[in-house]
This record gives structure tokens, sequence and C-alpha cells, in this order.
């Protein structure tokens, strides 16, 4: 592993989560009561036992850059171990990076010092617990110039993912972006492999594919529609299948799980599914942890319990965070983060509220993501009318209602990440 590299892509703007990433980069969208989206693939990598990480960043990366170094410092003493930020630094012409692939065409003076026989390109806003050692072992041990890790998904779920056709042995023999008739996997007709956007490369192949890439006149620079297509036809491409990988401490329940939270809805969900009972993913394994900056304040504390006029600070089915107080309000089968503040006889149902949130007196949310540091106002009813909600507010296709600061017209707020 110290002959490896990690760059992780993390300069995405995250449209389809807008209005969440008006503020900051979909990467450093908050999740799960504690954590932002960045801190799985950071985790997976940590834990696996890479420790030579290098985070590409651009769109509105402040608070991005102030996380990695709060939560992300290893041993200071040790200068070859390292998670280092990367800004977008136009170091070969007057550009943005205009694209996965042309992000390290740009930085390929990274690879100067590290020397890498490998470099592991890792996307940042997936949720997944992945040990990416296996897919390293595998990649050498088969010989392959580039590995792509793959999911098994049903073949009319496929049409949404860049698909790979496979033969028996695991070696790639065509890539296809989003095809009516995804290809079957030898001997399971019923399942396509599709890429999960993690690949790991021979150095040399990989500078060759990015010069060729950045010398066409028809390109969007990109690792999925402008490599892989083709890729096969000039080097050997390996496919992993992530089903075949338990992390340590998961049980089959935790098997194949992956989650693109590119939307609204599909990040709403994937936070619901955390308050279950059984939830996929699991986030008290001491054996692979998710790693992220606790916030500051005490711990959560619930206050009143005047059963009469039904003033009784509780919680069911819910993530709490650090440093908040539930004083005489009802949080339901929600995720709420640190130093929120839910106030007598409001009621929060199947709602995500960010750090630093207050929820008025009486007020009512339901199925609403409220943005960090909005006071939501005594009274206010949200998520019930959706007329009304749309109004107002962004509200996704699945009636989720988002909250952010404008909304309420707290315009003049400092804390902005």
């Amino acid at each position: 592993m110290r002959e490896t590299l990690a760059l992780v892509l993390a300069g995405g703007e995250g449209r389809r989560l807008y209005p969440l990433t008006r503020e900051r980069s979909k990467p450093a969208v908050h999740f799960g009561g504690r954590y932002r989206l960045i801190d799985f693939v950071l985790s997976n990598l940590v834990n696996s036992g890479f420790q030579r990480i290098k985070v590409l960043t651009q769109y509105r990366a402040t608070s991005l850059v102030r996380h990695l170094a709060r939560a992300w410092t290893l041993a200071s003493t040790v200068v070859d171990e390292f998670i280092e930020p990367v800004p977008a630094a136009m170091n070969i012409g007057p550009t943005w990076f205009r694209g996965t692939a042309d992000a390290i065409w740009q930085n390929l003076d990274l690879l100067r010092d590290v020397r890498p026989v490998d470099v592991l390109v890792f996307g940042s806003d997936h949720v997944y617990k992945m040990d990416v050692s296996q897919m390293l072992e595998s990649h050498r041990a088969m010989g392959a110039d580039l590995t792509v890790a793959t999911l098994r998904v049903p073949r009319s779920e496929a049409r949404a993912f860049g698909c790979l056709h496979v033969d028996a042995s695991g070696w790639v023999r065509g890539f296809i972006e989003k095809p009516a008739d995804p290809p079957a996997i030898p001997g399971d007709p019923d399942h396509t492999l599709v890429s999960m956007g993690n690949y790991i490369f021979r150095t040399g192949t990989m500078l060759t594919e990015l010069r060729r890439n950045a010398e066409l006149k028809e390109t969007s620079h990109d690792f999925g529609r402008d490599i892989l297509t083709d890729a096969h036809q000039r080097v050997k491409v390996a496919a992993y299948d992530y089903m075949t990988q338990l992390c340590p401490g998961e049980d089959e329940h935790a098997r194949g799980y992956w989650r693109d939270v590119g939307t609204l809805d599909a990040y709403f969900e994937t936070n619901m599914d955390l308050v279950s009972v059984n939830p996929h993913l699991n986030l008290y394994n001491d054996m692979w942890p998710i790693r992220g900056v606790i916030g500051g304040g005490g711990p959560c504390k619930f206050v009143f319990a005047d059963e009469e006029d039904q003033r009784v600070g509780s919680a069911v089915d819910s993530i709490v965070g650090s440093g908040t107080i539930i004083s005489g309000g009802h949080v339901d089968r929600s995720v709420v983060f640190n130093n929120v503040r839910v106030n007598s006889f409001s009621r929060v149902t199947e709602s995500i509220l960010f750090p630093g949130v207050s929820v008025g007196r009486n007020a009512r949310l339901r199925r609403c993501i409220i943005d960090k540091g909005v006071r939501v106002p005594a009274g206010a009813v949200i998520g019930e009318d959706p007329v009304a909600d749309r109004e107002r507010f962004t509200v996704s296709e699945g009636g989720v209602v988002v909250v952010t600061r404008q909304d309420v017209g707290q315009r003049d707020e400092f804390d902005v990440d």
C-alpha cells in the first residue's frame, strides 16, 4: 500500500442536491447526524490501510477544507502519511477542472513525490463501506492495467448507470453508458455489473490514457464517458465485484450496500434508513468505523416531562447528535445533528435537522430537511401543505421540503457551511 497514492475527487457541485449545495460542495453535505459525505470514502481508505491521500477540491471548498483540517489530520510527525486537500490551481491553463479526468490531468505533479506503482481514483459522494485493500489485491493478482469497482444490480435498474460487459474471467469487454439493454453477467442473466466510479490504475496506464484524452477535440474529460468506453481496446481492464466482500464486523445484511445520494429524495431516504431498527448501514461497528468530527457542545439532553399539558421532551426511532437539547418538543423517526434545539410543544417527524437548527415553539415539521443554522419560527407548519410549501421552499419530486436560511429571511449569517 506504500506503493499507492489515492486521489479523491471532491470538486463536485452537486446540482441535483440544490439548495443543500448552495453554500457547500457536494462532498461536504452533512449526513447521518454526525458526518459529511466525504467521510465515507476517507474512512474506507484509512480503514483499509491507505494513508497517502490527496483530496482534489474545486466548487465552494471552504467548509470541506476546514472539515479535512479538523477531522482528518494523520500523525503530524510522519511526513509520508497524509490526507491533504488540493485546490483547483489552473496548473496547465486558464480553465477550471472540465471533468473527472481533467481534474487529475491538471494535477499530475502530485505523483512526483510519491511515485506510486498504482493510483486509486475514488469519488467522494457515495455512502458505503468497502475494504479497498481487497480491490487492490484483485487488481494486482489479475495483472490488470485498470480495475473498475462494480456493483451487481438487476438488469431492469441498470439503465441508469454505466454498465460493463465482462467475460467469465472478469475481464471487461465493453462499457456502455446508460444502455437500453444492459448486458448480463456471465452465469447470472438477471443482473448487470455497473460502475461505482472507483478505479485503480497502473500509473503508466493512467498517464497514457489521460494524455490521450487531453489531446481529443471532442471529449467531456470524464472517466466514465471518455476513457472507460474504449479503454479495454488498448489495455487490460478488470472488473472488481463489490458484492464479493464484507468489511470486518459487518453481516450479510450489509453486503452490496452502496447508495448514490445525488438527488434530494435519495439523500433523504438514505438518512431515513439509519433510524430503522436494522439499518443496512451500520454506524456502530468499531471494527470498521466511519470517522467524522464530533460537533461542539455537551451531551444531548431531554428536558420537561409535564404530561398533563403535553410538554414532554422526547425522541423515538431517531438519531440525536451531541449538544442537542430536546426542550419539551417531540422528535420521531428523524436525524438530528449536533447543537440543535427543539422547543416546547413542537413536533418533528421524518425530518433531517442540520447542525445549529432551532425549532420554535408549536412548530410542526414533516418530511423536511432543515439546513444548518435555520431558526424555524414559532408556530410554523412545514411539510403538511404541498402547495403552500412550493411557494416558499424547494420541494423534491418525492415531496421532501428543504428549508434554508434564505427561505426564512436569515440572510446575514456568517456560518455558512
